[in-house]
């Protein structure tokens, strides 16, 4: 029986981590506003799991930043730690969160009327507005 891969990421100053077992299910990097704020980067990728392959600890504050979207971030350090949608069994994690670099490559991007003019998109398939 092959074990799960484990990672684990935390915010900035470490008053939050997160775990992830098993691969995620896609993969995302997203242009929209709203990403493009919260990061204060031209983009934000996600690594999406199932809510059952991943875990929290520390408190997280939640901000609404759609009808049915919540961002958690860190309280002390203001750190993006996830984003999940209410009656959706996901979990978006942003990819900058981890400890290790270079585990999750964005495999499609979004919100692209919203892209930086000079963004290369390495082949991966582009969406004018929201996920496929």
């Amino acid at each position: 029986m092959n074990a799960q891969p484990i990672h684990e990421g935390g915010c900035a100053c470490g008053a939050v981590r997160v775990r992830v077992a098993g691969a995620p299910k896609e993969v995302n990097l997203c242009h929209c506003m709203t990403c493009r704020r919260i990061h204060g980067a031209p983009f934000g990728v996600y690594a999406i799991f199932p809510r059952s392959a991943f875990q929290v600890s520390g408190d997280t504050v939640a901000w609404e930043s759609s009808a049915a979207g919540k961002r958690h971030h860190c309280p002390v350090c203001g750190s993006p730690v996830y984003l999940a949608f209410d009656g959706v069994d996901e979990i978006e994690v942003p990819a900058g969160i981890f400890d290790e670099t270079g585990l999750y490559r964005p495999q499609y991007e979004i919100w692209c009327e919203s892209a930086e003019p000079w963004h290369d998109a390495q082949g991966r398939p582009r969406f004018p507005r929201g996920a496929p």
